[in-house]
């Protein structure tokens, strides 16, 4: 769906659109971006379009390909690791800067979100599983008060959505384990435990995703 061009200069709207297409799976990896195409879609020039681009291009999404042109990049295997080891500080921190404004009200809210997570599993609903704990983390990070930190953590998550496009095979077995770090952290939050604390399991919630990926995808 391609968002109205209000508040939103022609590179903006461009790079919006073309975004938004490789995370949804629109494009993929490998596929050409034709720029008359684009600039065309957004009623533009070619230069508006070219600068969405490059700043694609500078996020890893885009790459050049000689007597090509520009091509969505994917993620593999290794940009799929390092990605989620940069998650695990960023998430680790963000989750410590918001447990000091966690109500009582937001965490009822999380708890909830945590039993659906778990009824979805035992339903093998995975794409509801997948969905419930994006809304797990996000709801946490609605208490973060530094915006940037959030900005770039969703930007990576994002990026993660394109392994749906390249054939890497997800981790149920680790769901179960998963759920049950959700509760440690609301126990935390409840407990009103220490930044350090809260911000280490947070971390290590994320880098046990990693482990188990590297697990389940061992040569």
């Amino acid at each position: 769906m391609i968002m109205t061009k209000t508040k939103m200069n022609k590179r903006q709207y461009a790079y919006h659109v073309i975004r938004s297409r490789i995370v949804d799976g629109t494009y993929v990896a490998g596929q050409r971006i034709v720029i008359d195409q684009i600039a065309k879609e957004v009623n533009s020039s070619h230069i508006p379009v070219r600068e969405a681009i490059h700043q694609l291009e500078s996020e890893q999404l885009i790459e050049y390909e000689p007597n090509i042109g520009a091509i969505v990049k994917g993620i593999n295997k290794q940009d799929y690791e390092q990605t989620l080891e940069v998650l695990a500080v960023l998430e680790g921190y963000a989750t410590a800067l918001s447990a000091p404004y966690m109500t009582e009200k937001a965490i009822e809210q999380l708890t909830a979100i945590n039993l659906e997570m778990k009824h979805h599993l035992e339903n093998y609903e995975i794409d509801e599983v997948n969905t419930k704990n994006r809304l797990f983390h996000y709801t946490i990070y609605q208490q973060c008060p530094n915006e940037p930190l959030i900005r770039s953590i969703k930007e990576l998550w994002e990026r993660l959505d394109i392994v749906r496009q390249n054939g890497f095979t997800f981790f149920p077995q680790r769901t179960p384990h998963s759920i049950g770090e959700h509760e440690q952290l609301l126990q935390y939050f409840r407990e009103q435990a220490s930044l350090a604390v809260i911000e280490r399991a947070a971390r290590e919630h994320k880098m046990n995703t990693l482990h188990a990926f590297r697990e389940t995808h061992r040569p």
